[in-house]
């Protein structure tokens, strides 16, 4: 994968409990990485309607897993599968869902 086909930014975020000033608990983001990605939308029959393919470079110091979210371009993505391309280390694979209608 080049850094031409690689066009699209996206965040990996966690979502980890936040407590306010008031004591109330929360949900909140926290943004592990932003990096430049490619993106191809799946959308062969329904079992692949609202689901995305992302490659992006591995990030030295983070293990993604399918506890994480993707943001890109105002949506929201739940990591399904990540892999490791080719095991070589160098980039990422990821296959992730569209979460729709979540208030953020």
């Amino acid at each position: 994968m080049s850094y031409g086909k690689m066009n699209n930014q996206i965040d990996i975020i966690s979502t980890a409990p936040v407590k306010d000033a008031d004591g109330f608990v929360t949900t909140g983001d926290n943004v592990l990485a932003s990096v430049r990605a490619y993106k191809e939308d799946r959308h062969g029959n329904e079992r692949w309607a609202n689901t995305a393919l992302f490659h992006f470079r591995k990030i030295p110091g983070v293990e993604i897993t399918t506890s994480f979210f993707i943001v890109c371009d105002d949506d929201r993505y739940r990591i399904v599968s990540a892999e490791d391309v080719r095991g070589r280390g160098m980039y990422i694979e990821v296959l992730a869902e569209k979460q729709e209608g979540t208030v953020r």
